[in-house]
């Protein structure tokens, strides 16, 4: 089992209340004579003290326990429920165990009576509600900065992304490509003309409007790629394809926005598209809440090397909202992302 170092202040506690723990338990069991008799200061400190060591070690893992499984500040009344356990399986034990060392062997004709148990609970409740409540808070004001300092980088990646959506909104190349598809069709096919710009009126209207929060529902995203993959397909014809296999409960969960846009985008970008070699894309659900993204590897031999910026975004993005990690592969021919969905 790994032991996680406890931080300063715990330490610092520790340090702290122990002297007034052993002062207050001993003058429980021997009165006025713990102020006179220096031999028994000699012994009931080294002994409580190395009690009370491995009994705030125990308070500490569990403290640790908690803090993992209830990390949030919305989560605060829930840990602090479970915190109030500490003093039945871990300061009350200890307690008694003190108690019973001394009246086992006797220390200084000590024999244990049941009104000693009672002011020694009480003094551990005590100093163990001011310690544990002191914790709390310092735990509280360190995580209310730092879900700051996370909400102040969010807001910083996310206006840098509107920046990097706008410059691809306003991409030369590819309006210049889809209006000169568009021209194409008008030409032959005033019909696919109009459902060409249909697609790309809905593709844009998404742009604009849907990146706010910076995030979006896997419904939002689906429909969106469905607009954005028929532009594709009308630019590049059967070079291009896509399959959808989405698990439709999973609809109202969420996912960093224009993720989807983003792969789909790459797998065309960094690969040839001919009707020889298709770039075929596959999006499917898995059964524990992911998105696989794939696509078939024919790379260009000419183009610029990814810089990988988006999906370093799209990672910084989960690891700030404290969700697993997202998982890239490439080996065999394919390009494979996998992407945790959220609550």
């Amino acid at each position: 089992m790994k032991f996680h170092k406890p931080p300063t202040y715990q330490i610092a506690g520790f340090w702290i209340s122990m002297p007034f723990i052993v002062f207050a338990l001993s003058y429980i069991m021997y009165g006025d004579r713990f102020l006179h008799e220096w031999k028994i200061w000699f012994v009931t400190y080294p002994v409580i003290y190395f009690i009370g060591y491995f009994s705030w070690r125990s308070h500490y893992v569990y403290d640790y326990y908690l803090r993992s499984k209830f990390p949030s500040l919305e989560q605060t009344y829930r840990r602090v429920m479970y915190k109030l356990l500490v003093n039945l399986f871990v300061m009350s034990p200890s307690v008694l165990l003190i108690f019973y060392f001394f009246h086992a062997f006797h220390l200084f004709d000590y024999t244990l009576k049941t009104e000693d148990l009672k002011y020694g609970f009480l003094t551990g409740l005590t100093v163990n509600i001011i310690f544990e409540s002191l914790w709390e808070v310092l735990y509280i004001i360190e995580k209310y900065k730092e879900t700051s300092a996370e909400k102040e980088l969010i807001e910083q990646m996310q206006l840098q992304q509107e920046f990097d959506n706008l410059k691809q909104k306003v991409n030369p190349h590819f309006l210049f490509n889809c209006f000169n598809t568009l021209s194409s069709l008008i030409a032959e096919d005033k019909n696919q003309a109009e459902k060409f710009l249909d697609e790309l009126s809905k593709v844009y209207r998404y742009l604009l409007r849907n990146n706010e929060s910076g995030m979006s529902t896997v419904e939002q995203e689906i429909q969106f790629i469905k607009s954005y993959s028929k532009l594709l397909q009308t630019r590049y014809g059967s070079g291009f394809e896509l399959e959808l296999s989405i698990d439709s409960t999973y609809k109202d969960l969420q996912l960093p926005s224009l993720s989807l846009q983003l792969l789909v985008e790459n797998a065309v970008k960094h690969n040839v598209v001919s009707k020889q070699k298709p770039v075929k894309v596959s999006i499917v659900s898995t059964p524990n809440k992911k998105l696989i993204i794939e696509n078939n590897l024919n790379k260009k031999y000419n183009t610029l090397e990814s810089t990988g910026i988006g999906l370093s975004n799209i990672r910084d993005k989960y690891r700030l909202l404290n969700h697993e990690d997202v998982e890239i592969e490439e080996g065999n021919g394919i390009f494979r992302v996998t992407l945790p969905l959220i609550a």
